[in-house]
């Protein structure tokens, strides 16, 4: 009997000492928290706890905070401060105690963020990542599918396949993009193509600073029933950064005289010297729907009557994590088509869109 209260002694005088070392979080309401901190990313901080496991709690609502571990603290002036924490009486300031420089007193406002060592070490590793990334590091796409048919008195088919690829540092961005749409039918009786077309490219935008950047691009066109064969369009030039947010990225571009080369029903085309105007924009109006849109327009420079003006837009709306819907409208227009070809050719697709990341 008594080696049994013995027993229940020391464990509850051993639950005590560790509440007495764990890290400490009171909220508005007057509850109170222990456990470890994790991290403030300046929104919510994340605390695990051996009861609760972990618990991500507003950081307006956290009043005071006490960490007997170490953490890292990120000030607004770019400065990290290591060293436990406590929050002064008037819950305005927290003051650091670190090994080498002593108390470092800190305003609430100026505080950025909180990580633990191993959060931290993640954080780190993650900087490095897109500071010296490896050509195969950072890659984010996504790949359209879609099919629609009829079978009965009239059978028809069509499939369309849209690619994209990008990778984007603190300093640059590579954008690969592929899209096509194959249709058929047999409507008057015999089996006929409706649709072929294929637009594709590659693009690469270098910052020279946060508002401006240098940029080159290759872009390939064909379509059966413009009766273009490939259309070859190098171009190059300065482009500036309109909006950056995290809703919100647009930007516009100039070309340096871009070389198009078209080749139409076998015969290549030397076309006039052009000049590259435009504009991208991509947009998100909640967690779940966003919009892409690009426009580039190429007047000619040789040939005031001639110009090119490439259009594309789509609308995601997000599944799951992996998987959306998207609707998207690939439009080009060119003002001087062969003989008894019509001047604009729009694509219109709809269907699954599977993303990936790395």
């Amino acid at each position: 009997m008594i080696s049994m209260r013995l027993s229940r002694s020391l464990y509850m005088c051993l639950l005590l000492a560790h509440a007495g070392f764990a890290d400490q979080v009171r909220l508005k309401n007057g509850d109170r928290l222990s456990g470890a901190i994790q991290k403030n990313d300046g929104k919510n901080l994340t605390m695990k706890s051996e009861l609760a496991g972990v618990v991500t709690i507003p950081w307006e609502a956290v009043t005071k905070v006490t960490a007997e571990q170490p953490l890292h603290v990120g000030l607004r002036d770019g400065q990290t401060v290591v060293g436990s924490v406590t929050t002064s009486a008037d819950n305005s300031r927290f003051e650091i105690a670190t090994k080498e420089t002593g108390v470092v007193t800190a305003g609430r406002e100026s505080v950025q963020s909180m990580r633990s060592n191993e959060e931290q070490a993640a954080y780190q590793k993650e900087v490095d990542r897109y500071r010296n990334p490896r050509l195969v590091d950072l890659w984010a796409g996504n790949l359209d599918v879609g099919f629609a048919t009829t079978q009965g008195n009239a059978k028809t088919a069509s499939f369309n396949l849209s690619g994209a690829a990008n990778r984007a540092t603190s300093r640059d961005r590579i954008a690969v993009y592929y899209t096509s749409l194959f249709a058929s039918s047999n409507a008057s009786g015999k089996n006929i193509t409706t649709a072929n077309a294929k637009r594709g490219g590659i693009a690469y935008n270098l910052d020279l600073n946060p508002k401006w950047f240098v940029f080159g691009s290759v872009d390939l066109d064909a379509d059966q029933f413009q009766s273009l064969d490939l259309r070859f369009v190098p171009a190059g030039g300065l482009g500036g950064h309109l909006i950056k947010s995290e809703e919100t990225v647009s930007q516009s571009a100039t070309g340096g005289l871009p070389e198009t080369a078209s080749s139409f029903r076998r015969v290549s085309i030397a076309a006039p010297r052009r000049c590259l105007l435009g504009q991208e924009l991509t947009h998100k109006f909640s967690k779940i729907s966003s919009v892409q849109e690009k426009l580039l327009i190429y007047p000619a420079v040789t040939d005031g009557g001639s110009y090119r003006i490439n259009f594309d837009t789509s609308s995601v709306t997000v599944l799951k994590r992996w998987l959306s819907w998207q609707f998207t409208v690939s439009d080009r227009f060119l003002s001087n088509p062969v003989a008894g070809r019509k001047k604009n050719d729009v694509l219109l697709t709809t269907g699954l869109r599977i993303t990936f990341a790395k």
